[in-house]
């Protein structure tokens, strides 16, 4: 904790947002424009901001702050609501969220939230659209199939569903092109390399590039896989408990999944992860966890070349690797 810093903890909601800071002071605002200002009047250089991520409602005021040199750090609402449960506390409303949450603030290391430019907000929200198309693509494909089944099917509602799935279909198009065309813009040499792994083709290095911010928010391929939730839990007691050991989950579910699916062909088109899914199944390891396996490497791979610049090489030998 810096005590030069003045901390001030924030609980936000639809239509207000509450806020305690270190001395105690309450105070409540709108979540609108008129309120981002009459709570920055209270801030200076050695103030810093900190609330939970709350879906949309925090995006406002956190890119509000940063815009206006306030210090902001966006925490985990798991790590929040860990802490308040060691408190033991008896009281749950908005202010008493506020007040805890600036508690919080004073005994953890925060790291500094950054944002994200305009060009890759607009891609988040290209690939959470086509995320919503997606879905009703296949519900509407699903519903064909079923009206097909009854034998006899109303014209007049396969035409409708035709249609509606022709119209998706073109939506998603001009999406998917749009998105391209933006990270070529801005990850055009990333783009690249990223296609050259055996098993990644250019939706999915599309994917990964968006996903991940292009790599540039993390130092490690360990803080990747976990931010991933690829990484393992193990539960462990004693002698007698012995959890079985899972993957954490607690992470980007869009991204895991998205390996998930690219695992399968990576296991017959890439090398390394072929060799290592055949190397845990010859364990007598099950399939599914060594397919997770080959995630954690096609992730590691990916993370690799970003921050290397160079292109997969297959027959590349990492020089810890002993002989």
């Amino acid at each position: 904790m810096n005590k030069d810093i003045k901390y001030f903890g924030i609980d936000i909601s639809h239509l207000v947002f509450d806020v305690t800071d270190s001395d105690g002071n309450y105070y409540q605002f709108k979540n609108n424009e008129l309120g981002f200002k009459k709570f920055t009047k209270l801030l200076n250089n050695k103030s810093h901001c900190v609330m939970e991520a709350t879906g949309y409602y925090h995006y406002q005021l956190a890119y509000h702050l940063l815009e206006s040199g306030i210090k902001v750090s966006v925490e985990n609402p798991l790590s929040v609501k860990r802490f308040i449960q060691m408190g033991l506390s008896k009281v749950k409303t908005d202010k008493s969220d506020s007040k805890l949450i600036c508690a919080y603030s004073e005994q953890v290391e925060l790291k500094l939230w950054k944002g994200n430019s305009k060009e890759e907000i607009e891609c988040l929200q290209i690939v959470r659209t086509l995320s919503v198309y997606t879905k009703q693509s296949t519900m509407l494909k699903n519903k064909l199939h079923g009206e097909a089944v009854l034998g006899n099917p109303s014209k007049l509602v396969v035409t409708s569903l035709k249609r509606s799935l022709r119209q998706l279909t073109k939506e998603m198009k001009t999406l998917e092109d749009k998105l391209l065309i933006l990270v070529k813009q801005s990850h055009q040499d990333l783009f690249t390399r990223l296609k050259t792994i055996p098993g990644i083709g250019p939706k999915i290095a599309i994917m990964l590039v968006v996903l991940t911010g292009g790599f540039d928010r993390f130092t490690s391929a360990s803080e990747l896989c976990s931010y991933a939730g690829l990484t393992p839990m193990i539960r462990q007691s004693g002698s007698s408990v012995k959890g079985r050991p899972r993957i954490s989950k607690m992470g980007n579910q869009k991204l895991r999944n998205l390996l998930f699916m690219c695992s399968f062909n990576a296991c017959k088109y890439n090398k390394a992860c072929r060799d290592l899914y055949e190397r845990i199944v010859a364990k007598g390891k099950s399939k599914k966890l060594a397919l997770i396996a080959v995630c954690n490497k096609l992730l590691k791979q990916a993370f690799a070349l970003a921050k290397s610049g160079l292109i997969y090489d297959g027959n590349y030998k990492s020089t810890l690797v002993k002989n």
